[in-house]
């Protein structure tokens, strides 16, 4: 049975670890830092003690050493370039056409009703499917990655703004016919401001299937990349680089959402219709 004291402890006690809490979960990245860090020690224990050989699980202690080899040769750095260098070209052009096409086909019910099943026929496309006719087209190298990346991002991207478009209030669209914006003015004075959250996810999204594209197109139609590099440790039996560079292609794919992921912040585009 317990003391007046002892209740009225207990409360005490409670109030005191609920400002700690509060303090641990306001540490900018000590959630993600404490699950990577059980992460690390449960890998190390399934190296160690799972009975698994080096060439089925590395432990983190090899892939470290497997990731100075490859900074040490300008390997990585190489393969990080050129898959960089081929996503900036495919989705950089998707870009450039899928969302004025996007634009369009959300103001245009006639062209919509014309385009719309042949976007949703190539959106649904696997964009692997494409790499024998991208190899057979273009050979090995640059082009074929590129414009699998392009048929990857580029149908998605213009449903999506399409999409976008099509949510817009139809006030704002008569406001600004009042004032006398038409065609290519009303879409870059009106249209594009009120889509810009939705605009800036659906360039998350897609940049990250480009991402996934591109390292998935180098292992069959490319010389070099993180791909090509991927698939040339398997063939080596090193896993120790093979999960390197699988950690690399997670790390980079994560800065590119982080980046796109900033424009939110941007003030112009917390008025848009969605926000």
């Amino acid at each position: 049975m317990s003391t007046p004291g002892a209740a009225a402890a207990r409360p005490a006690a409670i109030a005191g670890r609920a400002p700690l809490r509060r303090r641990l979960a306001g540490v900018p990245g000590l959630p993600a830092v404490a699950v990577a860090l059980l992460a690390l020690v449960l890998w190390s224990a399934l190296a160690r003690w799972g009975g698994w050989a080096d060439y089925v699980l590395p432990s983190p202690a090899q892939v470290l050493a497997g990731l100075g080899e490859d900074l040490a040769s300008g390997r990585l750095v190489t393969d990080v370039v050129a898959s960089l260098y081929r996503v900036m070209l495919g989705y950089g052009l998707a870009c450039a056409l899928g969302v004025p096409c996007g634009l369009v086909l959300g103001h245009a019910p006639l062209a919509r009703a014309a385009l719309l099943p042949g976007v949703n026929f190539f959106r649904a496309l696997s964009p692997l499917a494409w790499i024998p006719f991208a190899i057979l087209w273009f050979g090995i190298g640059d082009v074929p990655v590129v414009f699998l990346i392009f048929m990857a991002t580029f149908f998605p991207l213009v449903l999506a703004v399409m999409g976008a478009v099509a949510n817009v209030p139809p006030i704002w669209l008569r406001v600004g016919r009042e004032y006398g914006l038409r065609g290519p003015r009303l879409l870059a004075h009106v249209t594009l401001p009120a889509i810009l959250p939705q605009l800036i996810t659906a360039l998350r999204v897609t940049v990250g299937l480009a991402w996934l594209v591109v390292v998935a197109a180098e292992m069959v139609a490319g010389r070099d990349g993180l791909g090509f590099a991927i698939w040339d440790a398997r063939n080596g039996l090193r896993a120790d680089l093979l999960v390197a560079r699988m950690a690399a292609i997670g790390t980079i794919g994560v800065v590119l959402d982080a980046l796109l992921g900033r424009l939110t912040r941007l003030p112009g585009v917390r008025w848009g219709h969605g926000g």
